[in-house]
């Protein structure tokens, strides 16, 4: 029975209830139609924002401000820059046909946008793969964002148009929080050198500690440092 004809039946029953009782003189109970129950509401949509570190050449997925993941990957180079400020993908494509300067290459190991591509609202820019992986962590691209092919092909999955993009050049308090002390890889290795001139008994001011920290080819120049504290251990 449908609801409007249940709602007709049960008023004439009513009706019908009423008119016995005021015959009888005794008062009655009007039954009453019982609502369908009202479903849940539908979960909050996720809150995802995707925020690009220039300088750190990092990208954190953050969904509800908890984050997700981190990647590392290729940014623009001095010549071409990404572009930066807030944007958000408009586009998602696999296996895309890549087309520049009158140029185009079929989806394959040379398609220079790899197996994916998330267009961003600022034209001509997007996050995408590569056919140079030797480029991921370097400011190399024409000013997209490139990602190795495992880890787009993951994010791929886990991002969605709307998504809101932030591309931020010099660090700031967010990127800093976000990607800790990724800026300067030689970090660590100059603490563990002080900590082991200390453990060897010399000052720390023995072993030169700014050669380790003053670019991203720190980790290599910590050798020579290395070295001097194991010269100082075997001299004890």
């Amino acid at each position: 029975m449908t609801a409007f004809k249940l709602s007709k039946f049960v008023t004439a029953t009513a009706t019908a209830v009423l008119l016995v009782a005021h015959a009888l003189g005794q008062s009655a109970t009007v039954p009453t139609l019982q609502q369908p129950e009202v479903q849940g509401q539908a979960p909050a949509a996720v809150k995802r924002v995707i925020v690009v570190s220039l300088e750190d050449r990092k990208l954190a997925l953050v969904e509800d401000g908890q984050v997700k993941k981190v990647y590392t990957v290729a940014v623009g180079k001095p010549s071409t820059p990404s572009p930066e400020g807030t944007f958000t993908i408009e586009r998602r494509v696999v296996n895309p046909t890549y087309h520049h300067n009158g140029r185009t290459v079929l989806p394959g190991p040379g398609n220079p946008v790899g197996t994916r591509w998330m267009g961003l609202s600022k034209h001509g820019y997007g996050i995408h793969g590569t056919n140079e992986p030797n480029s991921i962590g370097k400011a190399a691209s024409h000013g997209c964002i490139r990602m190795a092919k495992a880890d787009l092909e993951q994010f791929y999955e886990m991002a969605a148009e709307g998504d809101t993009v932030e591309l931020v050049g010099e660090r700031n308090a967010e990127t800093a929080q976000l990607f800790g002390n990724s800026q300067n890889p030689a970090a660590p290795a100059a603490q563990q050198v002080q900590t082991t001139v200390a453990a060897a008994g010399a000052a720390p001011a023995a072993i030169p500690a700014q050669s380790l920290v003053t670019d991203a080819t720190g980790v290599e120049k910590a050798i020579p440092a290395l070295s001097a504290v194991m010269a100082l251990t075997a001299l004890r």
